[in-house]
């Protein structure tokens, strides 16, 4: 999909660019793949705001995308190309040959008539999805699974992808796209492609408004807050954020690192994705 930019008729078309979603279906979803979405506003189950600058937003449906393949060895064909409000990416409707319908993650190149399938070993063609230990190595994969049939989880934002580099023991070594390299186990499944809308991160919205429409809330800076609001405020004139930026609460923000040595899932990151800034 391209980007359309337009002519600054008002003060909020200027500067806007946006994608041209004119070759995406324009109806409805199809009713039954869909379900009715609770606005949490960042609030949680207690009522107390746990994320900010969230609240308001355009109604939603959801979409029940089927990150999980678990339809094996039964042949789909693309019906359409949806927009999905609830993520970034496009969404396509296939139709299995048995008349179940279902939508999937839409990947780069993926258009419509097009045959996709879900195995043990299929063709490496955008939209066929295979566990790792029957693909080939280099192969460029979106939607990866980290636990068997737990459905995909890596790699599902607009234009993201990942590179099957190669086999050890048991476990699949990828590059995501970030730089980092991981492993996971060769049963875990992947999609083949990049996920579709890569021009997404070019968008200019152009005006507060459009925003607002997608839940978002205003954001302040600390710094031009007052001391009892944020550790950043106060101060005579302008000044910045200090030697330490902080969170409201005290806790290092803007870089500091808060990943857990400890954690399960670190003796599977062969390469931190830092480790290519400033010779790490």
């Amino acid at each position: 999909m391209a980007l359309k930019s337009y002519k600054p008729t008002t003060p909020g078309q200027r500067g806007l660019v946006l994608i041209d979603r004119s070759e995406l279906y324009k109806g409805r979803p199809v009713k039954s793949l869909t379900e009715g979405l609770t606005k949490k506003a960042g609030r949680n189950n207690t009522g107390r705001i746990t994320m900010r600058r969230r609240g308001g937003g355009a109604k939603r449906l959801y979409r029940i995308v089927d990150f999980k393949r678990t339809k094996r060895d039964v042949e789909a064909t693309v019906t359409r190309i949806e927009y999905d409000p609830n993520r970034t990416a496009f969404i396509a409707l296939v139709q299995y040959h048995d008349g179940e319908q279902g939508y999937i993650l839409a990947p780069q190149r993926l258009q419509v008539g097009d045959k996709i399938v879900a195995g043990e070993r299929v063709d490496v063609k955008p939209g066929n999805a295979m566990p790792f230990q029957g693909m080939p190595i280099g192969t460029i994969v979106h939607n990866i699974e980290l636990k068997p049939g737990k459905g995909g989880q890596i790699a599902r934002a607009a234009g993201t992808y990942a590179q099957f580099v190669g086999r050890d023991g048991g476990y699949a070594q990828i590059r995501l796209s970030s730089g980092e390299l991981r492993l996971v186990r060769q049963e875990c499944m992947a999609t083949v492609g990049a996920v579709s809308n890569p021009d997404n991160s070019n968008q200019n919205f152009g005006k507060a408004g459009r925003s607002r429409h997608m839940g978002k809330r205003p954001s302040v800076r600390g710094v031009v807050m007052n001391p009892v609001d944020h550790p950043h405020g106060g101060g005579e004139g302008r000044t910045s954020g200090g030697r330490h930026p902080v969170s409201p609460w005290g806790k290092p923000t803007k870089g500091a690192r808060t990943r857990n040595k400890n954690k399960a899932s670190q003796k599977l990151i062969i390469r931190s994705r830092h480790a290519r800034k400033k010779g790490r």
